[in-house]
């Protein structure tokens, strides 16, 4: 079975209510609305945190900046490439270039949100990684939608536009799995941080939960998760392949 994560950078989980494909979701996923992050509770701290497993005081990355630690930790893409597993991301926001070295990747697809606005790059993102899933066999894919967050430091978290945000992302969402042969895939969807007013990064549970949401044939329909960490989601993707994460991964596979 391969593997898709899917992250939407900012999604609290109070903004699921009322989108269907996420309550039908709820009813063929094992998830959870109370997920916690990692503080500083910021973009690139927390994708650190998910794909190396261990809290920010350990791969010293605390704020949007990448710089090498001194006792850099192997990843998961560079896990599961040791362990001739195949790897690639598609993303939006450029910062998240480091969170695999390039020789752990088999492909790597990046449209600058910055540049050509969040929402559509969103929806390129989306249709490329649509395209690639369909004819390529990567073991582990990355999908980052960074549209959400974008909007929630404009115009404010759970604004009318954040929501509208939030229901678009959805939308790709929805198409990735109108897209792909769902039968071979497990797929993750969760979010990296929530927000407050136009920011985020503090100790509120505003900013400190997310949801999760986990797909295939290796997850019960309907069960509900607790105490779940952004930390365990690289040893879980580990598990379903068959690899063993390192050994100074902190987190739990969900499994």
């Amino acid at each position: 079975m391969k593997t898709l994560l899917i992250l939407v950078d900012g999604m609290r989980p109070d903004s699921l209510k009322n989108i269907d494909f996420v309550n039908n979701l709820m009813t063929k996923s094992t998830y959870t609305l109370n997920a916690q992050t990692v503080l500083p509770s910021d973009t690139l701290p927390c994708h650190m945190s998910l794909f190396h497993s261990v809290d920010p005081s350990v791969h010293n990355i605390t704020t949007n900046t990448y710089y090498q630690g001194v006792n850099p930790v192997d990843g998961l893409c560079e896990v599961l490439s040791k362990n001739g597993k195949k790897c690639a991301f598609f993303f939006n926001w450029g910062e998240l270039r480091d969170l695999a070295k390039p020789d752990s990747l088999i492909h790597s697809c990046f449209y600058n949100g910055n540049k050509l606005g969040f929402d559509k790059a969103n929806d390129l993102v989306t249709k490329s990684a649509i395209d690639y899933l369909k004819d390529n066999d990567a073991d582990f894919t990355f999908l980052y939608l960074g549209n959400v967050d974008a909007v929630g430091h404009g115009k404010g978290w759970m604004s009318d536009e954040y929501l509208d945000a939030v229901k678009n992302s959805w939308k790709n969402i929805e198409s990735v799995f109108n897209a792909i042969p769902l039968d071979t895939y497990n797929v993750i969807i969760t979010a990296d941080h929530g927000g407050h007013d136009f920011g985020h990064g503090t100790i509120k549970q505003e900013d400190m939960t997310i949801p999760m949401f986990l797909l295939g044939d290796n997850f019960a329909c309907g069960n509900k998760l607790t105490n779940v960490s952004i930390k365990d989601i690289a040893p879980t993707v580990c598990k379903i392949l068959g690899v063993s994460p390192n050994e100074q991964w902190s987190g739990k596979s969900l499994l």
